[in-house]
């Protein structure tokens, strides 16, 4: 599933072709993608201005001049193209068959922009702007790397008497917003953590260490795109380039950059961890 520096990359991609315009024509060709679209979508949609295409976690957030908010979110296969193109390099399969193309928007300038997923995890609400701040798939999640709420203060408290370990502690939507499984790995070795190391023991210099590798992480995994593992692409079609850098995360087998040792692969919760036990204590 896309990470939080993906989904601002799809953003960041799409900004320059809808925000400020309007959707002439929004064109649905399937009643549902995970849930039922909206009642009435293009009726709803068609004419309004986006006024601003926001991103809040892993949600696409379009506020929309009729006064709703259009929340969009990738799920696991989902992605935007500008045009019907793709053009750049592809280090993965990225699929892109139009039988996929369930959602496509006709926007002011005459682009056309396209939703496609093939296995229709991603989804499409329109929820009233007036009271956005109560959409309840953003109401209990915590805060998110690199913002102001976000500090070795804030996962001292986060943390405190949990007993899962960290690596599940961080997947957890409720105590980080948009951290996902690649950069969670990521981020714990950079700060010489084990996944396996029980939540409640990272308060002080731990949190101290990791809550900067997670910022760090995040900020440069968006510079460069986004990580584009698997499915994912950007909206113009070229993958990111951060995976090339990855210290830990798919290199189970291969020599620690750091001291050589082995990287090793876990299975926690259902999700591959990959770490090294040399450096992560």
């Amino acid at each position: 599933m896309p990470e939080l520096p993906e989904v601002e990359t799809v953003r960041r991609g799409l900004a320059p072709v809808m925000e400020g315009r309007r959707i002439l024509k929004l064109e649905q060709r399937r009643a549902d993608l995970r849930f039922p679209l909206p009642e009435r979508f293009g009726e709803r949609v068609s004419g309004a201005r986006i006024d601003r295409l926001a991103r809040q976690a892993k949600f696409l957030a379009a506020h929309l001049s009729n006064g709703e908010v259009l929340v969009m979110h990738l799920g696991m296969t989902g992605r935007f193209t500008i045009g019907g193109q793709m053009p750049g390099d592809f280090h993965h399969a990225t699929g892109g068959i139009s039988a996929h193309d369930h959602v496509v928007f006709h926007m002011e300038g005459g682009e056309t922009v396209t939703y496609n997923d093939p296995r229709r995890f991603g989804f499409m609400e329109l929820w009233p702007a007036a009271t956005f701040l109560a959409y309840p798939r953003l109401m209990t999640m915590g805060p998110e790397p690199l913002s102001n709420r976000f500090s070795p203060a804030y996962l001292d408290e986060a943390l405190r008497g949990k007993a899962a370990p960290i690596k599940a502690a961080l997947l957890d939507q409720k105590v980080i917003a948009g951290l996902g499984n690649i950069y969670v790995c990521e981020a714990l070795f950079r700060s010489g953590i084990s996944p396996k190391r029980l939540s409640k023991t990272i308060p002080g210099q731990r949190a101290a260490r990791l809550a900067p590798a997670i910022n760090a992480v995040i900020a440069e995994a968006i510079e460069a795109g986004g990580s584009s593992i698997s499915d994912f692409a950007a909206t113009d079609g070229a993958l990111g380039y951060f995976q090339h850098r990855f210290d830990v995360y798919d290199r189970e087998g291969q020599p620690c950059k750091t001291c050589r040792a082995e990287i090793k692969r876990i299975v926690q919760s259902g999700r591959s961890t990959f770490y090294c036990p040399s450096c992560q204590r």
